[in-house]
């Protein structure tokens, strides 16, 4: 089932949610780390080249899951909960709007000496250049926070996944780990 159905993630939406978790979290740990690298470094360029590869990937990679939500409603949720179902929504809209901050100020830390940004080395995206003073400085200081701020929201999410399959016992992780199959009532 590569489409969503009414109880069930389709492949397409799985694939693409565990791809952004690796992604989120691969991103994380290189930036992290690389902000200690000293110029004498072997990474010290090679990093955050592919850092910012990997973020655009991300970038497409959400812009196309946005689209596809928009197109291809999710599942209903299983818990009779509203809080709980209201805060899910909630909690998913700000993973969405903290990737959009993330990716859009990694873009302009990048780009605000004027230059555009490699991807893998196989083509340039181009610079919009400097909007505002500092701005490598002000984007810096929000893609970190915002950052932080999604890997709290994250563990938080992944929190949820595990109490929704140990505790409330439904299958709110197992339809996001593979394609259920329809069930037709007679």
């Amino acid at each position: 089932m590569i489409k969503n159905s009414d109880t069930s993630f389709g492949i397409v939406n799985i694939a693409i949610h565990w791809i952004t978790a690796l992604l989120v979290f691969g991103l994380f740990g290189v930036g992290l780390w690389m902000v200690d690298l000293s110029y004498y470094s072997e990474w010290y360029r090679t990093a955050p080249d592919l850092h910012k590869s990997f973020g655009l990937t991300l970038l497409a990679l959400t812009l196309f899951r946005i689209i596809w939500k928009l197109i291809n409603p999710s599942p209903k949720a299983l818990s009779s909960n509203k809080l709980e179902t209201m805060a899910g929504k909630l909690a998913h809209f700000a993973i969405y709007a903290l990737l959009l901050t993330i990716m859009v100020s990694g873009y302009l830390i990048s780009t605000a000496d004027g230059r555009g940004i490699e991807w893998f080395w196989l083509f340039e995206v181009a610079s919009l250049g400097e909007f505002v003073p500092n701005q490598e400085d002000i984007a810096g200081d929000i893609h970190e926070w915002a950052a932080y701020i999604l890997i709290g929201l994250v563990v938080v999410h992944i929190i949820a996944a595990l109490k929704h399959h140990f505790v409330d016992k439904d299958k709110t992780l197992v339809r996001m780990v593979k394609v259920q199959k329809e069930e037709h009532q007679d």
